[in-house]
């Protein structure tokens, strides 16, 4: 297999495991935190900040290194309308992801130290609606990412 094949197939994969974890974690935190069960939130956000260190992060780290690679082997400058385009909007889902890691770790603390049958402070609703408010859009970026990288449409800044 030749160079660029490889980096395609290894930009593939991530972007597949970045969008898999991102869905997947969204989905049991979701949840979870709609069961109103303590034992069930205090696993969830566990490991849901534990995917994100181990498949999310490294994830996140690859798909500019493959893809600033793969432009440059293929001849797209990085000012090409899709791929600039792409780049502003890994930028803008990266901006959304970034306190969602926070707010994450700050939840998996409340719960932690919460015992058994203790209520939820107010902090733990506001983070968690803030979660999932970022998520919506980081979302609609990756979807909108993926259709550039596929379609490569033919526009100018």
């Amino acid at each position: 297999m030749d160079k660029y094949l490889l980096l395609k197939t290894v930009h593939i994969l991530s972007s597949t495991l970045l969008f898999g974890t991102g869905l997947g974690t969204a989905f049991h935190g979701f949840m979870a935190n709609r069961s109103g069960d303590l034992a069930a939130r205090r696993i969830v956000n566990r490991n849901v900040v534990i995917a994100d260190w181990l498949f999310t992060t490294p994830a996140v780290i690859v798909q500019p290194v493959t893809g600033v690679w793969l432009a440059r082997i293929a001849g797209y400058p990085l000012t090409t309308g899709w791929l600039a385009a792409a780049i502003v909007l890994y930028l803008f889902v990266g901006a959304c992801w970034l306190p969602v890691v926070g707010i994450q770790i700050e939840m998996r603390r409340i719960v932690d130290r919460l015992s058994d049958g203790e209520g939820l402070p107010a902090r733990y609703f506001t983070l968690s609606r803030t979660w999932f408010a970022l998520g919506w859009p980081a979302f609609a970026g990756v979807l909108v990412i993926f259709w550039l990288m596929v379609a490569k449409p033919d526009f100018a800044w």
